[in-house]
């Protein structure tokens, strides 16, 4: 696998959670880190848990002049991880349509909004991070579904168009978050235990799992255009 020394790492949405752990990933390989979020308190903290020289940007990836200004400014890249995005869900017609619209525009139009202008070294990589949901629908998550299918066929589409620069998605199960703080500590760990207890991998998973992968991807020179599963065996079970 390449080394990653001193390679040029930017992770949007690297304020908490898969993003944070993939920037303490790239960071302990010595790279050099740029976390991007909307929260720089957030930014902040991460930054100092790593404890080597972390550059912060606050970016909101829903904001088209935002996204083209930082970009036109920015340095060339070696790899760039996507991980940032809110997506409220719920069935089709209990959803909101202004939720619906919010949520494609933050995981898939932000994607689709750096894609279009982040500069990438030749040979270097894109990771976007979809969920297995694409795959293995829910009755109660459709829209979540939908967009994680559309962002894994952006991925594959921009593998070609992109080339020699790489693109792959890693695509979670369940993953230990803080996307789920805002449920009691007892509901979030039967939750958990629940899951776990359905899975063939019967854990559920952590953000070092999928930032394992992510950093992988970035690493391996023959991935390209692949959608890598870390979802404990949910998309079989």
């Amino acid at each position: 696998m390449n080394d990653l020394t001193h390679a040029k790492i930017l992770i949007v949405g690297g304020s908490s959670g898969i993003g944070a752990a993939t920037a303490q990933a790239f960071a302990a390989r010595g790279a050099q880190i740029t976390i991007a979020s909307r929260n720089q308190a957030k930014l902040d903290t991460v930054a100092n848990s790593i404890g080597s020289s972390v550059r912060t940007v606050v970016l909101d990836t829903t904001d088209d002049v935002a996204v083209s200004a930082f970009f036109s400014n920015a340095e060339t890249f070696d790899h760039v991880v996507i991980s940032a995005a809110q997506t409220p869900g719920g069935p089709v017609r209990q959803l909101a349509l202004d939720d619906a619209y919010a949520a494609m525009n933050s995981k898939f139009w932000g994607a689709y909004r750096i894609a279009r202008v982040v500069s990438i070294k030749a040979g270097g990589s894109l990771t976007f991070v979809s969920g297995y949901l694409s795959g293995r629908p829910s009755k109660s998550s459709v829209l979540q579904g939908a967009i994680n299918a559309a962002l894994e066929a952006l991925s594959r589409g921009l593998a070609l168009e992109l080339s020699p620069v790489r693109v792959n998605t890693v695509s979670p199960g369940l993953i230990a978050t803080p996307l789920w703080s805002k449920l009691s500590d007892e509901a979030r760990q039967s939750m958990y235990d629940n899951a776990a207890a359905r899975l063939p991998a019967q854990v559920v998973g952590q953000a070092e799992d999928i930032a394992n992968a992510i950093v992988y991807l970035a690493s391996t020179p023959y991935a390209t255009g692949s959608t890598v599963l870390v979802d404990g065996g949910a998309s079989i079970a």
